[in-house]
């Protein structure tokens, strides 16, 4: 399982140093949770913030664009660094075109899903997709409790992205730590977004190398 520490959780007055430490924990790549206070009811940070932590490290940028409007800023996160745009099924972007846009840009696509949402939402456009993000908590604030009625969802999109033989991520993000990783491993994720559980745990990179480990 690959390992992406949401850098929401991180201290915002030290970004620097905070994805620097991602990186010396052995993490596979960053996640940047990018909130317009529309979409979700919480503000975070936008292309500025992130390319100001791009010359920090070399890791994958794994952004998951919690906006009404995703489809307006694509070009800006691009710039800025971004290695993968993902962005909400539920959202008012028109979906085939921005995933058109991200991937003509050369960044990885992915699709996002609210708990409420059905796996099968996404699956006209898996062919078209790197991976799809299951949320396991509501979006819009860090710190909520693991939701394991999510992994059914997970378990599904596995399924039908095995049935057509097909390569697709799939994330989890929202409650993450080492024994709920295992769950979502079980049900057929292979990235684990953790926030709290590793910019608090006592030692990063043995918390990574668990994880990583599934």
């Amino acid at each position: 399982m690959k390992v992406s520490p949401s850098m929401l959780a991180s201290d915002f007055s030290r970004l620097a140093e905070e994805v620097r430490l991602v990186e010396r924990a052995g993490a596979d790549m960053v996640h940047l949770d990018v909130m317009d206070g529309v979409f979700v009811p919480n503000l975070s940070f936008g292309p500025p913030v992130i390319a100001a932590m791009r010359p920090h490290t070399n890791l994958f940028f794994d952004v998951h664009l919690m906006m009404q409007y995703p489809d307006r800023l694509v070009d800006a996160f691009v710039k800025a660094g971004a290695d993968s745009i993902n962005f909400h099924i539920e959202s008012a972007a028109p979906v085939q075109e921005t995933l058109r846009r991200i991937r003509e840009a050369g960044v990885k696509t992915a699709l996002t899903l609210k708990p409420n949402t059905p796996a099968e939402s996404v699956f006209p456009y898996l062919d078209q997709l790197d991976m799809v993000l299951v949320m396991t908590v509501e979006p819009g604030f860090g710190g909520q409790k693991f939701m394991a009625d999510m992994m059914p969802k997970v378990t599904a999109l596995r399924k039908e992205a095995d049935r057509r033989g097909l390569s697709l991520s799939i994330q989890v993000d929202g409650g993450v730590n080492e024994e709920t990783a295992k769950v979502a491993a079980a049900a057929g994720a292979d990235i684990a977004v953790i926030g709290n559980a590793f910019f608090k745990a006592a030692d990063p990179a043995a918390l990574t190398a668990e994880v990583q480990k599934l």
